[in-house]
């Protein structure tokens, strides 16, 4: 046996790590935290200054006792967790849970994965730095306190199982107001006007220095366009430059990321981690700007060689970001010379990302030349009657006096837009703005508030708009009308119902835990106790109480939270028609609690929400479940489920689609027979053989070829076998020979407490 342990959290990283250390080291993962907050109650003894009590998670109890038994055949202990908090906090749990000595304990730390960086930091060991497990404690027993005080209340006042977060119900709330925004904002038009000029022989555009408000004032003026000409009034010509963006933070990365490669943010973090562990890029969880000298100096080695050393301009750049750490590196290739690297795609495509923004961020200004053209009508000296060139390129050679031929000049309608939705993008950079979170929190704050359903991430289609187009050609001015789409929206933030309805319930009665200063400052004083500025027990002292006090108010005197929104009166009945979350979600209600008929209630739809329900489209609703006629001697029902609209037929269910044009109002019994033949087809096919000795078990054909079903577990198949010719007994080998699965790797294994 080795005499150094070293342990990681992650087995990629594990495995890179054993290729540079001898034989003397052996390396293994810890699968992530070890350690949590006990799951059974508060896990909080708040009475004994918030001490935590912790517990070793089920799933790592094998791990621990591997590890245990590894500690006691070695002399020196490595705790090569990651370089940031959450990363401390997980070597002390280790050191907790293993009981390690200190005598026998060396903490490591590098922010890449390469041989020079892991021998540099065994050569220069240290403790564990206790004041970043504080900072690490804090957020994690802060989280909890007002995540278990705070679900509860929801449960009791909007919807059981509903949760709250500290981070997480403040992101809602960004999301919820931008959307209030956009319902609030009126949308304004008028007409911006461009014209295509000739000189030279050579074309170019050029745009009215002003927008004109009315179609009358743009009508107007393009009629006094067509009894002038025009030439070049005024040309102005000044040099200009450009200079690179920094190299990438976390939260810079993600945004780049889904710009240019449409990522989300979850995928990126995963594919930056795989290419972390694998020694291709520091570590990709970092606020910081700095590049390190070997990095700058390798940089300007590859500028030079590959473009000139008049394209190497070496740079430092400041971090603006509060309680970024200078220490740490942006995120950048461990080997500036590797310029791409093998891989997956989406492995390859993100490394060659930062790979040209680090390389850019150390090369000279771009050098530019700007040209400001503005052109004159014939003895015009009002502003009106000027045009500035706007569109980036080349201008054609002109000088001042030059007479310009006019091709033509267009007058369109525009209309001003409202905020834009936030993409996952954008989201996580005004939370930087705002100070909320840090680069470990922002993928999962922003999976979070998805699966806990108080936010969507969808495509939405857009609507038809017309438009006016005024156009000055050579035979005269036209007018037309034309139609554009508008309003589309690609993988945007929406607030489901629940959403909205929970946020404006905590921001009620929960004002200060939803402000963005407040939430800001909280990591600000995590970042104090990380700098030994501020002790944790007294930060978690001065919040508690007063958040516990408010919590015990809201339970007693609050109004339970509906969103409820009358929509109108039911016309067969006049009872009052209401839209508002129920105990099962999104639905409409005809008549109150108190009436002596009882209330009719129907589900809402999943494009539908009670902020915009109409009183028509309600009464949709309870026309369904309709017969739509009868098939085999029994009904055939429509109506509309947690799952989309749907027919019944013979105890089965039988999906339908408007993108197939069926609408569960509509749909006739000869289309409803095909929905139902098409679906028996389609599991007839799917079906390959069913054994008489277990009904459960089916060999069925799946999206990635045929498969063995055994009740609720599926098992693959042996190459090259018939799954026609398989037996009941070759199926029960299949299935005492199927390989135990293993450990759920990286993406559980660095999951944040």
């Amino acid at each position: 046996m080795s005499k150094n342990l070293v342990i990681v959290e992650s087995p990629a990283k594990a495995k890179t790590i054993e290729g540079f250390l001898g034989k003397d080291f052996t390396v293994k993962s810890s699968y992530g935290h070890v350690r949590d907050l006990k799951k059974k109650g508060l896990g909080i003894d708040v009475d004994s200054n918030f001490e935590p009590e912790y517990e070793i998670s089920e799933d790592k109890k094998k791990v621990i006792k591997e590890l245990k038994d590894l500690v006691k055949k070695s002399d020196i202990i490595w705790l090569a967790t990651d370089e940031d908090r959450e990363g401390e906090a997980i070597s002390w749990h280790l050191e907790e849970s293993l009981n390690l000595k200190d005598k026998e304990t060396r903490r490591i730390v590098f922010h890449e994965i390469t041989k020079t960086a892991i021998d540099r930091a065994i050569e220069n060991p240290r403790g564990i730095d206790y004041r970043l497990v504080d900072a690490q404690q804090a957020r994690r027993i802060l989280d909890r306190l007002v995540g278990f005080e705070l679900s509860p209340i929801l449960w009791k006042k909007v919807k059981p199982s509903l949760s709250a977060g500290r981070v997480q119900s403040v992101t809602v709330r960004l999301i919820v107001e931008r959307e209030r925004e956009i319902e609030n904002f009126k949308s304004e038009d008028s007409y911006r006007v461009q014209g295509i000029f000739n000189v030279n022989g050579k074309s170019f555009k050029a745009a009215l220095n002003k927008k004109l408000k009315t179609a009358e004032e743009a009508l107007a003026y393009l009629k006094a366009c067509e009894k002038v000409g025009f030439e070049i009034g005024d040309l102005e010509v000044k040099p200009a430059k450009k200079s690179p963006a920094p190299p990438f933070t976390t939260s810079t990365l993600q945004q780049e990321a889904s710009r240019k490669l449409s990522f989300s943010v979850g995928r990126t973090m995963s594919v930056a981690q795989k290419l972390y562990e694998e020694g291709k890029i520091t570590y990709m969880r970092t606020d910081s700007l700095n590049l390190s000298d070997s990095a700058r100096n390798a940089a300007k080695t590859e500028i030079t060689s590959s473009y000139g050393e008049k394209f190497s301009h070496p740079r430092k750049f400041a971090t603006k970001s509060k309680g970024a750490q200078e220490a740490h590196e942006a995120i950048r290739p461990a080997d500036m010379s590797v310029k791409s690297v093998k891989g997956d795609a989406a492995g390859q495509r993100l490394y060659d990302l930062i790979w040209k923004r680090t390389l850019a961020s150390q090369m000279a200004d771009a050098q530019l030349e700007k040209t400001k053209a503005t052109i004159k009508a014939d003895g015009g000296t009002d502003d009106e009657d000027r045009t500035e060139k706007e569109e980036e390129g080349v201008l054609p050679a002109m000088k001042t006096g030059d007479e310009l031929e006019r091709e033509s000049i267009t007058a369109v309608q525009r209309f001003t837009n409202h905020p834009p939705r936030y993409t996952e993008a954008s989201l996580v950079k005004k939370l930087e703005e705002l100070g909320i979170g840090r680069p470990s929190t922002y993928a999962p704050t922003i999976s979070t508030v998805q699966k806990r359903g108080y936010v969507v991430k969808e495509d939405r289609e857009g609507y038809p708009r017309d438009y006016t187009v005024i156009e000055l050609k050579k035979d005269g001015v036209t007018e037309r009308k034309q139609t554009e789409t508008t309003g589309s929206e690609k993988a945007k933030m929406f607030p489901t119902d629940i959403g909205i309805v929970v946020n404006d319930f905590l921001v009620e009665h929960f004002e200060k835990i939803l402000s963005y200063d407040f939430t800001a400052s909280v990591e600000k004083q995590f970042d104090d106790i990380a700098e030994g500025q501020l002790k944790w027990t007294e930060m978690l002292k001065s919040f508690y109480g007063g958040f516990h006090k408010t919590v015990e108010e809201t339970l007693e005197h609050s109004d339970r939270a509906t969103g409820e929104r009358e929509l109108g009166k039911d016309p067969k009945t006049g009872k009052p028609i209401y839209a508002r979350i129920g105990r099962y979600g999104p639905m409409v209600q005809i008549g109150d609690a108190e009436d002596e008929e009882k209330p009719r209630f129907a589900g809402l739809r999943a494009d539908q929400s009670i902020t915009s329900i109409t009183l028509d489209e309600a009464l949709d609703l309870f026309k369904l479940p309709r017969t739509v006629g009868e098939y085999e001697g029994e009904e055939v029902a429509a109506s509309v489920g947690r799952f989309g609209p749907y027919l019944r037929h013979k105890g089965a269910f039988y999906s339908i689609k408007k993108d197939d044009g069926d609408d569960p109002l509509s749909i006739k019994i000869n289309r409803a027979i095909e929905v139902i033949e098409a679906k028996r087809k389609a599991d007839r096919e799917k079906l390959i053989k069913t054994f008489e000795e277990d009904e459960t078990m089916q060999l069925l054909n799946g999206r990635w070829g045929p498969f063995l079903k055994a009740g609720k577990k599926n098992y693959r198949l042996p190459k090259d076998v018939e799954p026609e010719k398989l037996s009941y007994e070759d199926c029960v080998k299949i299935i005492e020979e199927a390989p135990a699965k293993g450990k759920r790797t990286t993406r559980k294994s660095k999951k944040k407490a």
